[in-house]
């Protein structure tokens, strides 16, 4: 049986699986690419093994899953890639409406706790695409941006105020904030134990492997973006790939908020695999 194995398709997983797909580290993955909200369906579907996932999705059925431990992806403050897009300071926002890409769960979740924890504000929302509604001529009053649309959108002339998540949530706790992370079906887990503890240790070995050749990796990104060689090894820089106490916490923090919001039921325990 091939391990089913999910990849957010944006650029900052590439450090964790360019030596997996390349054949550095060897496998047999059956690899599915997709958005962070795809994939998160693919997992509460059961239809994927183990896979990169929001770590809202986590949240929402940890009863489900087995955390990957040592491995994410998030930020110490600028993350670069997820922002807050604005025609007007962020205190000017109220009351009016922000367009938020439909292929984020945490991120907005994150807007939503910023807003009311950190801002003051409160908004409307439309769920749609940044860069489809900007080629129609669209100017949305804000735009939550991620992944390689945010990069690339980052210093559009129109949208003046940028406001980096990330910083914004080191401004607010202090503390990392962790975006996604790797769950492990425990379905999949049960049936196919030393398979998955193998696929598990192979996420890690690429991990260890994309940061110890990350001038390799922003080379490589690069070449695929708008962005230069420096301006891309300023951005992975500011992320985080390991889930030490510091990131937990982080973790465990945001989910306290998202409960207190109505967003989460209960505050879940970290469990990882066994």
């Amino acid at each position: 049986m091939a391990i089913r194995l999910g990849r957010i398709g944006y650029l900052n997983v590439l450090p964790i699986y360019h030596p997996l797909e390349s054949g550095i580290i060897e496998n047999d993955f059956e690899v599915v690419s997709g958005p962070p909200s795809k994939l998160n369906i693919l997992m509460d579907e059961g239809k994927l093994d183990i896979s990169a996932a929001s770590s809202i999705e986590y949240a929402r059925h940890a009863e489900k899953y087995y955390l990957v431990p040592d491995i994410a992806i998030g930020s110490r403050g600028p993350v670069q890639s997820v922002l807050l897009l604005s025609r007007f300071p962020v205190e000017e926002l109220e009351g009016k409406t922000i367009l938020v890409s439909s292929q984020t769960h945490t991120s907005a979740a994150l807007l939503s706790v910023l807003q009311s924890q950190h801002w003051n504000i409160t908004t409307d929302y439309s769920i749609g695409s940044a860069s489809f509604a900007l080629q129609n001529g669209d100017r949305p009053d804000a735009i939550l941006a991620i992944g390689d649309e945010a990069l690339n959108l980052r210093y559009h002339p129109e949208y003046p105020h940028r406001i980096d998540l990330g910083e914004a949530w080191r401004e607010l706790t202090g503390l990392p904030f962790i975006f996604g992370v790797w769950l492990v079906q425990r379905k999949s887990w049960e049936e196919h134990k030393e398979k998955l503890m193998d696929a598990a240790k192979k996420l890690i070995k690429g991990k260890e492997w994309g940061t110890a050749n990350m001038a390799q990796i922003c080379s490589m990104a690069a070449e695929k973006s708008c962005m230069t060689d420096e301006e891309m090894s300023s951005y992975f820089k500011g992320l985080v790939y390991d889930l030490g106490p510091e990131e937990k916490e982080g973790m465990l923090v945001f989910y306290r908020h998202l409960k207190e919001s109505g967003l989460i039921e209960r505050i879940p325990e970290l469990i990882f695999i066994p």
